[in-house]
């Protein structure tokens, strides 16, 4: 993590012979958006002073004063190795304000400081760990991405198994250049799927991380040829992309989660951390799978979590517990995929489970079973509560929790909600190729 200051900045531009600077931000969906400028603005950006229009841009006002300004985050600040080394490429990540000067409460970093805020006021720090997973596809000759892969790779498979390989292998080197921690990457289950996991971090260093994580691989991958997709679940056939999320609470420098003397190593803040996002998961599934495809994820026999249940002793519960202790405690929860809004989903997360701290919210007994391997009657006689299972049931779960819309703010919660009520509604009209398939001869 940097620490920079303006003074800086301006000598950092100009000894590396930075020509233009993008200064990007998130909008509500995930996507993130940008506005280059010349090194010639410098100033202007320091100062505040780079405005933008934002009635065009989903999710931000378009009738009243829709002048928007974006201040930089200095320690952002990044220069993109993959540019030309004459007339250097550089960004920092803004935080959205209104002309008066006051932060924009729909942009999405804000909503997520708040609630990092709110923990602090609680003597509390998250430390978020991401493993995001993603797929490598081929192009077509016009360079439009296809779901074609030539290769059939497996778990931890290697070359020449794996494609992807080399362009992997660039992806870890450039991240290490704009200062990521790689802990691990390798091939996952699916043939084209991959994983790259870096270090934890604190919850608004680490969105900011997924965002500059998911460009990074795009544009690698388009460098060799190749498109890399977030969609959850690009093929039926083949298991889905996971964003599992590990999360830590820290409470003056050390990890308040662990408890040796707990059999799962647990301590009383955890237990009550993990009930809290039970109490809350419905809702939370609407922002960590906020599309249609994510839905598709959610089937028995491909890894991805059905039911809400936890454990330290099987691999596919809703939230697993890993087998470290000490410093390195925590848990993992492994619903949200990567089409998320990063921002949205570990402030709603952070939220949920300062909820069940400060009201001593005890979660259900774990579940140490394989649920996956289960028949219907002993899922029943456990009493476990499915996620939801299409977008349009978790649309209806965050309208009922007003909790967690009051984390998001009443006027972005009713966005989403509409949003998502839509992109419900357009997709159920679609008429696709399996009902073509199955209903077109027979009736």
């Amino acid at each position: 993590m940097h620490n920079y200051t303006r003074e800086d900045i301006l000598e950092l531009v100009e000894e590396e012979d930075v020509g233009f600077i993008r200064l990007q931000f998130t909008d509500i969906y995930g996507t993130m958006k940008n506005m280059a400028v010349t090194a010639s603005q410098l100033e202007k950006v320091l100062n505040n002073e780079c405005m933008f229009d934002s009635s065009a841009i989903k999710g931000y006002p378009n009738s009243e004063s829709p002048d928007m300004y974006l201040y930089p985050d200095l320690n952002t600040f990044e220069i993109f190795p993959w540019r030309p080394q004459q007339g250097k490429v550089a960004r920092f990540i803004c935080d959205v304000h209104r002309a008066d000067g006051t932060p924009y409460e729909g942009g999405s970093r804000y909503v997520l400081k708040k609630a990092v805020r709110e923990a602090a006021e609680m003597g509390y720090t998250v430390n978020v760990g991401p493993e995001c997973e993603f797929f490598l596809f081929h192009t077509d000759e016009n360079g439009i991405p296809t779901t074609i892969t030539h290769e059939q790779g497996g778990y931890f498979d290697v070359g020449p198994l794996d494609l992807g390989e080399n362009a992997r292998r660039d992806m870890v080197l450039t991240l290490e250049q704009m200062g990521f921690e790689i802990e691990t990457s390798h091939h996952e289950i699916a043939p084209a799927q991959h994983e790259i996991d870096f270090r934890y971090d604190e919850a608004l260093i680490a969105a900011d991380n997924i965002m500059t994580f998911k460009l990074v691989v795009r544009t690698i991958a388009k460098r060799h040829g190749l498109h890399a997709t977030f969609m959850p679940k690009p093929k039926s056939e083949a298991h889905g992309s996971g964003m599992h999320i590990n999360l830590s609470l820290s409470k003056e420098g050390t990890n308040i989660f662990q408890d040796s003397s707990d059999k799962n190593g647990l301590s009383q803040e955890a237990y009550y951390f993990i009930g809290g996002l039970f109490r809350h998961m419905k809702a939370i599934t609407c922002i960590a799978n906020p599309t249609v495809n994510s839905y598709k994820r959610f089937v028995p026999g491909y890894e991805a979590p059905v039911y809400m249940s936890w454990s330290a002793k099987t691999r596919s519960p809703l939230i697993r517990i890993p087998s470290v202790g000490g410093e390195k405690t925590r848990i993992e929860l492994r619903s949200p995929d990567p089409s998320a809004n990063p921002y949205l989903v570990l402030a709603v997360l952070l939220a949920a489970g300062m909820d069940g701290i400060k009201n001593k919210i005890v979660p259900q007994n774990s579940v140490d079973e394989d649920i996956q391997d289960m028949s219907a009657e002993q899922l029943e006689q456990l009493h476990l509560e499915a996620l939801p299972g299409s977008l349009l049931e978790a649309v209806h779960e965050l309208e009922k929790d007003t909790f967690i819309c009051k984390v998001l703010g009443e006027d972005l919660a009713a966005k989403m909600i509409a949003a998502y009520k839509k992109e419900y509604r357009d997709y159920s009209m679609q008429v696709t190729e399996w009902e073509i398939a199955n209903y077109l001869y027979k009736m």
